[in-house]
């Protein structure tokens, strides 16, 4: 679960603000990445990320979902270092299981292992990895989410939910089976697993100057990220839900389960913001590259401490007033 927003300013970003000029871009909330200039024409972004929420995935999200972070920035993920602890009663079995499948996702960039560390420790209940990546990109082509403008429409890739959709198929098998959910239903949302990567999409996106910022939607779901996305420009962003594209497998587990699927781990769908005028070329550029988009919304001004997501979801108005979304699958860890 991440810390909340107030409690994150309060005690970590406000005591580590940098004024070195060569940070050209800081963290903070709903920021996916910070920018690092090395020279002139060059910068570095770079990106940490916890996963603890997935066992048999566990290395090729580590890979994954920190290389769409530095992604959002406009940067192409190059080099990674992580650290990888496990619960003291594990076997070297699992680390090879979660280091063959980091590598196997390394390979999808051409990016390369530079160090980290290893360990077995009593502090830990199940295997969690912190893998930061570093993305190269000229610095023409930063991209900052706090540019998001009025008049913006909101595109999607793919579908929502995706990320959660395959964690849940995988590590909560047996629960769903008991539920109704058939094995050929599972089989193919554990497949899902190899659409979360949403590099290609931002990186086409952010080289023709097609965003005015973009964001990876990891926990809290698919209404997190554009909550974190409206927080993090200062914008009200309204939801067009009945729009947004669903998996029918995803449908199914998440009815099975109860949750809602806005609101499961959802990397694997890229939200831009995009000025009106060039959305239609934006999405035929990603068609172009076998990438579906859909339009989900729009930005709006948010006046004084008013909602920064208006959601329209089966007839009916929803607002969401703080960039924090409690992620389902996190909450269904926290049961298990």
């Amino acid at each position: 679960m991440k810390l909340r927003p107030e409690s994150l300013k309060k005690y970590v970003l406000s005591r580590f603000v940098s004024y070195d000029p060569s940070i050209v871009l800081q963290a903070d909330v709903g920021v996916d990445a910070a920018a690092i200039k090395v020279c002139d024409e060059v910068l570095v972004g770079v990106h940490p990320d916890p996963i603890s929420g997935a066992i048999k995935h566990l290395g090729t999200l580590s890979i994954v979902i920190p290389a769409n972070d530095v992604a959002m920035i406009g940067a192409y993920p190059k080099f990674f270092t992580s650290v990888i602890l496990l619960p003291e009663n594990s076997d070297e079995e699992l680390v090879d299981i979660i280091t063959s499948s980091m590598r196997r996702a390394l390979s999808r960039y051409g990016a390369l292992m530079v160090g980290g560390h290893t360990e077995f420790t009593d502090s830990v209940k199940r295997p969690i990895t912190i893998t930061t990546a570093f993305g190269i990109l000229k610095t023409s082509n930063l991209v900052d989410v706090r540019n998001v403008k009025e008049g913006d429409l909101i595109i999607m890739s793919k579908y929502a939910g995706i990320e959660g959709t395959a964690i849940l198929s995988s590590d909560f098998r047996e629960v769903l089976i008991a539920r109704g959910v058939s094995e050929g239903t599972l089989e193919e949302g554990e497949k899902m697993i190899d659409s979360i990567s949403v590099v290609e999409e931002a990186t086409l996106l952010s080289r023709e100057g097609l965003v005015s910022g973009m964001h990876d939607p990891t926990e809290g779901g698919l209404l997190g990220g554009l909550a974190e996305m409206a927080y993090a420009s200062g914008k009200l962003i309204r939801v067009y839900a009945d729009k947004i594209p669903l998996h029918k497998v995803t449908l199914e587990i998440t009815k099975a389960l109860g949750l809602d699927p806005l609101k499961i781990l959802s990397s694997g769908a890229l939200i831009a913001s995009v000025p009106k005028e060039r959305v239609e070329e934006a999405i035929e550029l990603l068609k172009k590259n076998n990438i579906e988009a859909s339009v989900i919304g729009e930005v709006l001004p948010r006046v004084g401490e008013g909602p920064i997501l208006e959601i329209l979801r089966n007839h009916e108005r929803e607002y969401v007033y703080e960039p924090y979304v409690e992620d389902e699958v996190m909450k269904l860890w926290a049961l298990k």
